[in-house]
């Protein structure tokens, strides 16, 4: 009798415990199709907003070389140019004087030379015949030999006047564009005035950072730029140069990035550079939602309620995620409808 009694008992207690378990899943709402995330602290790259100017690795200057008239200038800024092209004219009309004034000393050395030539002829023949003594004929020589070296030095002074007139062609010291040109032709000249700036090189976004981040700076460090200021084509790059010299607290690197050109050369764009790493909330962004200018997820509770939560959020180094400032904590999971992977 006592082990029937018991026998019912467990069945009783059974039925009971299925009975609590049922109610308990019937007191969980269903969730609609999609997909959850569990929040975790990762360790993700920091970044530091910084400005930085679209420039070329190297510029080159087209200086004049003589002083004069600029009578032709045939470029202005914007245009494309080939190194080596002629693209201006300097004139300095005492050249043309000094290179007479050379060609006369050529003629009158190359006269002195043939009347030199003629006398060392005659004391020669003299000399054979036993009428001059053989020291009068050594200076015969001499005086030809002098008389040769002055038409090689009027010549060479020719040539020099002449190669200063070629000088005054303006040539480009590098092919690209032509970013300042400011002289127009008819404008007088000195040696050394800097007539136009050609960009030398590839273009790279050039950063002036303070110097307490020259140590975290390195070759190849990520970089990326505001997507207001380059909306089209890649917005990655990575540091190709860092400068050496620290110049009134501030250090100088260079950076590139895919799609970069020199339309605009000297524009100034936002860059996030990554100056080390730490732990933080990164969450992919498809689980944000904007709604009048506020970001939101969507909160899993135990209980599988939904709840939206405003968050505060900042760009990741995955475009696809962003990083939690604020509104979620580690543990949490979030949840996107009709987005099942």
């Amino acid at each position: 009798m006592a082990k029937r009694t018991w026998i019912a008992l467990s069945g009783a207690l059974a039925l009971a415990s299925c009975g609590g378990e049922k109610a308990a899943d019937a007191g969980k709402a269903a969730l609609p199709p999609g997909e959850q995330f569990r929040v975790s602290l990762a360790e993700t790259a920091d970044f530091k907003a910084v400005g930085a100017e679209i420039t070329t690795r190297d510029s080159a200057q087209a200086l004049a070389r003589i002083p004069g008239t600029l009578v032709s200038f045939t470029v202005r800024a914007g245009d494309t140019v080939s190194k080596g092209q002629r693209i201006g004219m300097i004139v300095d009309s005492r050249l043309g004087y000094e290179t007479s004034a050379a060609g006369a000393q050529v003629a009158a050395a190359q006269a002195e030379a043939a009347r030199a030539r003629g006398d060392l002829t005659r004391v020669q023949d003299l000399f054979n015949h036993n009428v001059y003594a053989k020291a009068r004929l050594d200076q015969a020589v001499a005086m030809a030999r002098a008389a040769d070296a002055q038409v090689a030095a009027a010549r060479a002074q020719q040539s020099a006047s002449a190669s200063v007139a070629g000088q005054g062609a303006v040539l480009a010291p590098a092919s690209g564009r032509v970013l300042r040109a400011d002289f127009p032709a008819g404008s007088v000249v000195a040696p050394g005035m800097p007539l136009a700036v050609v960009t030398a090189g590839p273009p790279v976004l050039r950063l002036d950072l303070p110097e307490s981040l020259a140590k975290a700076v390195h070759v190849g460090t990520a970089i990326t730029v505001a997507p207001q200021d380059l909306p089209d084509g890649s917005r990655q790059g990575q540091v190709t140069q860092v400068y050496p010299a620290i110049t009134g607290g501030r250090v100088q690197v260079d950076a590139t990035m895919p799609g970069l050109t020199t339309e605009l050369v000297g524009r100034r764009v936002g860059v996030s550079i990554e100056v080390g790493r730490r732990k933080a909330i990164v969450i992919p962004r498809r689980f944000v939602s904007t709604r009048y200018g506020i970001d939101y997820v969507n909160v899993l509770s135990p209980d599988r309620q939904i709840s939206a939560v405003a968050v505060q959020t900042a760009p990741a180094s995955d475009p696809a995620a962003v990083e939690i400032l604020g509104g979620i904590s580690a543990g949490d999971t979030l949840f996107a409808a009709g987005r099942a992977k």
